[in-house]
């Protein structure tokens, strides 16, 4: 029976050792483990990670590993050396800082690469105790990048989904990276690649296709024989719980006792973990600030400041703990009074009671990152607040900003905005503040982090059905044995044939590319049978296949679909489209010529092309990724479309393509035999309309929407021989 097998760096558990030598075992409280705990509690199912906690004794692992397997978890072991290169060194003091766009605090030191590609190794190691082709695995995390290729490479058929907790960087971060493309590749042996935000999607896209040279349709990587998708999946909380724990005895207990202590203060609440990218020291400076603006708020608000250690043994962090020690100082020092304390700072972790209790009495949650991949305090906060009153200050740095639109959104790097944004929370009305939650609510309420489990495991099902629909099959004897049956017994045949790449090689000017003698005759030992109607489908313009074909009984659909003419007809248009678009983006395509010695333009009635087959190898690719970027950007709003083919990018008018045309011809021309053979994804419409029936055939190892595969012009040539004999 198939498993669902969850993996992380760390599992949902924290292991201690008690005075009396025994080890006591305390689950997490986090939304992560939360929200996956109706994946690996269920039938075999399990969670594969590091507890965190180096054993003692061989008695002490035997005693972890008992406890684990009954909780369906299984532990990697990790060393001390381990722990100082992989964790605190690669994952975060190479990808944390790059991904959240500090790129002064990079170390770009060898050993801790070599530490992250040997520990992402013994994760694969002890997951191989436990997998087999049928599972589905989902791997979590920036520590565990290159897992997912690791897996791959010893299951090529299982499903794999990968999630990234924090954001993506821009290109131009990522590229900082020298082991960018490893890192690359390592994520491309997911079948899905998931994210919070869909910038942090698209600057993943981007890195794909500049980087690691693979060609990108919109969500889908082309990554050799398969193809991945990525996506944006907005991460949830359990929303019931912090609604249900913000209406226990409990917490309206330590309510009570907050509030007493605080004096009938107004409260503005702060939660964070310790971290550079948490813009804690940006924050104090603004409440400095605000205080020395509005004094009338003097005496009667506090900041309410939870910053919960990690990481305080690295020297980035001990400053900022010293920074932030001396700005509470500071402010305490300057503005505070024998019955007023403007900041109450703790620096540890609360237990969740108390936490859902400080949720209660804030009157604002101030939640204003450099940059977070999603942040989950300030859903918590929404959750909580029963009586709907309430306002959320919020970076729009955050992930969470493009779901809490109703929040107050600021740039945390403006100060001035900042103070502005707490005067009028502090001063908004409770029927605005009612308002704005009630809409925040309601969404949180629907996706919450069991949606999030259930949309990630069910795209990952279907891209796998995508998969298998595009699974290469080379046609062999036994098919072209059916494919000539067929032929012979049928009246009415209907043939499409792509040209450049299908019945003829690529060469370095399009002109070059006439029929030859071999060719001449497979097309007239077609037309010669009556009941043959060849059609002609192609990118190229009317006129070289027009003079190519004349003579020959073969009708022709050229622009991918944009022109048709029967072989006993005139040239018409499918569809009346506009060129006016053409005297904005030749000039970026003659940028490029400038910038690129051996490329050139083809100027077609209604689309532009940018070969560079004759450019020198390397630079091509990389000039080509950098203009379908720039066209992809240029192209939105105007129904144009960007294709990238054979040594070519051409941009063309979006509402035609060869599938219409197909579509058109089929209709006007009734069959009981169809066959269409092409080479490139712009094919891929001709074999998506075609019957059921159809027999559809990919000229490369390319996945692909036809039927069958086979490798090369030469096989094409002996297939059209072998059925006519």
């Amino acid at each position: 029976m198939a498993k669902k097998i969850i993996v992380s760096n760390r599992l949902p558990i924290r292991v201690e050792s008690l005075e009396d030598g025994k080890l006591n075992f305390v689950p997490s409280e986090g939304g992560l483990a939360t929200g996956l705990g109706s994946v690996y509690k269920k039938d075999d199912n399990i969670w594969v990670g590091w507890t965190g906690y180096y054993p003692k004794s061989l008695g002490e692992e035997q005693i972890i590993d008992d406890y684990l397997k009954s909780e369906s978890m299984r532990s990697v072991s990790l060393t001390l050396d381990d722990v100082k290169l992989f964790y605190e060194g690669f994952s975060n003091k190479v990808l944390w800082p790059n991904f959240h766009y500090f790129p002064q605090y990079i170390e770009y030191k060898n050993e801790y690469w070599e530490a992250y590609k040997r520990v992402n190794q013994k994760f694969c190691d002890e997951l191989l105790k436990y997998i087999s082709e049928e599972d589905i695995i989902w791997v979590h995390d920036y520590q565990l990048l290159l897992l997912p290729e690791m897996i791959r490479s010893r299951f090529p058929k299982i499903s794999i989904g990968f999630f990234n907790h924090i954001p993506f960087p821009s290109y131009e971060m990522f590229r900082l990276l020298p082991w960018r493309k490893e890192l690359l590749n390592g994520l491309l042996g997911a079948d899905l690649v998931g994210f919070h935000t869909y910038d942090d999607m698209r600057h993943f896209l981007s890195s794909v296709s500049r980087l690691a040279a693979r060609s990108v349709k919109e969500q889908h990587v082309e990554n050799g024989e398969r193809v991945v998708l990525v996506d944006s999946f907005p991460m949830g909380i359990d929303y019931d719980k912090y609604e249900n724990l913000s209406a226990s005895p409990e917490t309206i207990a330590q309510e009570v006792l907050f509030r007493t202590s605080l004096q009938g203060k107004r409260v503005i609440l702060s939660i964070d973990r310790l971290d550079y990218s948490k813009g804690i020291p940006q924050r104090l400076i603004a409440f400095e600030s605000f205080l020395e603006k509005h004094p009338e708020f003097l005496n009667k608000v506090s900041l309410v400041m939870l910053v919960v250690p990690s990481r305080d043994n690295v020297e980035q962090y001990i400053q900022m703990k010293n920074e932030i020690d001396l700005l509470v100082g500071r402010i305490n020092g300057q503005y505070g009074m024998m019955n007023w304390t403007p900041i109450h700072y703790f620096y540890r972790s609360l237990p969740l009671t108390k936490l859902s209790a400080l949720y209660r009495i804030a009157e604002v949650a101030w939640v204003t990152p450099m940059r977070d991949g999603m942040n989950l305090v300030c859903k918590e906060f929404i959750a909580s607040k029963l009586d709907k009153k309430g306002v959320l200050i919020l970076s729009e740095m955050a992930g969470s900003a493009k779901e809490l639109s109703d929040a107050i959104l600021i740039n945390p790097n403006n100060a001035d905005k900042q103070v502005e944004a707490l005067h009028l929370a502090l001063t908004m009305s409770a029927g605005e503040q009612i308002r704005r939650n009630e809409i925040m609510q309601k969404s949180l309420r629907r996706y919450n982090i069991s949606h999030w489990v259930k949309v990630f495991m069910n795209n990952l099902t279907k891209i796998k059905k995508e998969q298998k629909a595009l699974e290469i099959r080379q046609l062999d004897e036994n098919d072209l044995k059916i494919l000539s049956k067929k032929y012979v017994d049928s009246h009415r045949r209907l043939i499409f044939l792509d040209y450049d790449g299908t019945l003829t090689p690529f060469f370095p000017s399009p002109d070059e590319a006439k029929p030859d003698y071999e060719l001449i005759g497979i097309l007239k030992r077609l037309i010669v049978d009556s009941r043959n109607h060849v059609v002609i489908i192609t990118g190229r313009g009317r006129d070289p296949i027009e003079e190519w074909m004349k003579g020959l009984r073969v009708s022709m659909i050229c622009e991918h679909g944009l022109w048709l003419k029967a072989f006993d007809g005139e040239w018409k248009k499918l569809k009346d489209v506009e060129d006016d678009w053409k005297q904005e983006i030749h000039p970026v395509l003659d940028s490029y010529v400038s910038r690129t010695p051996g490329s050139f333009i083809e100027i077609k009635d209604y689309s532009l092309v940018w070969h560079f087959r004759k450019v020198e190898l390397g630079l091509g690719e990389l000039r080509s990724r950098e203009l379908t970027s720039h066209l992809k950007y240029m192209a939105r709003d105007r129904h144009l479309q960007v294709l990238e083919g054979d040594m070519v990018v051409e941009i063309k008018n979006f509402e035609v393509n060869k599938g219409s045309a197909a579509k058109k011809w089929m209709k006007k021309y009734p069959a009981d035999f169809h066959l269409a053979i092409g080479d490139d994804w712009t094919d891929e419409d001709t074999f998506g309309v075609m019957p059921d029936a159809a027999i559809t055939i990919k000229v490369g190892v390319q996945n692909s929407k036809a039927r069958f595969n086979v490798e090369s012009v030469e096989d094409v040539r002996a297939l059209l021989m072998k059925m006519l004999s």
